[in-house]
């Protein structure tokens, strides 16, 4: 009787920490390229608060836009205890801009890790697709948390910011992906998708009717602060101009608890063109 009720006991902690609920904060992030035309508001001025920005927000899951390999490698030595995922847009090394994911390798192992090019030949390296005018990468990444076991799935990107049949492609392609490659785990998609909430682009994503849609985080967090836009452009566009274009999308698995537009501003300083966005979220 007594090694019953022991093995029970047992089975009922295990079960327990086995369903421990996983919370995440993930966010997006467009860096914006090193470009020495920004003068003042050149990476180089930016690097240190948009590391410890991340830092501060304890962010756990970071996908990342219109990174540069000097970029990459800044984050890298900024944040040691963050492993990256992700590869150049122009060659699938570390030539062009990277759409890269980077996690805490302290609570997550990346089980399985790829990427793919939006375009008419995927897994083509350095493609172009339709009639974007730059090529477009998209990464993606089955983690599981090292404490529960529990996994889900993330896939980071940007869409083209001319091309209108290369983001509704684009997208399409996207959704294709992550209903192949995820296998019905929790999912979550970041990226600049250079539409505004309005857009068929974002409509795609979020249209109920299809199985393949997500959610935006937005919509459904039950605490939301920050501006209701995401590009500013350092401040140079009109506030009545400015759009929410950079997104953090979830499937049915996921609560959303809090959702930030973070302040464009750390220390006086602009962290970027965009404000980064900040999701947290729960995993049962």
């Amino acid at each position: 009787m007594i090694k019953k009720t022991l093995y029970l006991l047992a089975l009922i902690a295990f079960t327990s920490c086995g369903s421990r609920q996983l919370d995440i904060n993930v966010m997006t992030f467009n860096l914006r390229y090193d470009n020495p035309e920004d003068s003042l508001n050149n990476w180089q001025y930016r690097k240190d608060n948009a590391a410890k920005m991340i830092e501060l927000k304890k962010i756990d899951i970071l996908g990342v836009q219109e990174a540069l390999i000097n970029q990459m490698n800044d984050l890298k030595e900024r944040l040691p205890e963050y492993k990256a995922i992700g590869v150049g847009r122009e060659d699938g090394k570390e030539l062009g801009e990277f759409s890269a994911i980077f996690y805490n390798a302290n609570r997550f192992i990346a089980e399985q890790t790829g990427y793919f090019w939006l375009s008419e030949t995927p897994e083509v390296a350095g493609s172009k697709g339709w009639d974007g005018a730059c090529r477009r990468i998209a990464t993606w990444a089955v983690f599981k948390d090292k404490k529960s076991g529990k996994q889900f799935f993330a896939m980071n990107t940007h869409l083209d910011h001319k091309g209108v049949v290369a983001r509704q492609k684009g997208i399409s392609l996207i959704l294709e992906r992550i209903s192949l490659l995820s296998k019905g785990l929790p999912t979550i998609l970041t990226g600049d998708f250079n539409s505004n909430p309005s857009s068929s682009v974002i409509k795609h994503v979020t249209d109920q009717s299809d199985p393949q849609h997500l959610i935006d985080s937005r919509s459904i967090a039950k605490s939301i602060s920050g501006t209701t836009w995401t590009f500013h452009d350092f401040d140079r566009l009109p506030v009545k101009e400015r759009e929410r274009i950079d997104y953090i999308f979830v499937n049915d698995k996921i609560n959303v608890t809090q959702y930030e537009t973070v302040p464009e501003t750390f220390d006086n300083t602009f962290l970027s063109d965009h404000c980064p966005v900040l999701a947290h979220l729960q995993i049962n």
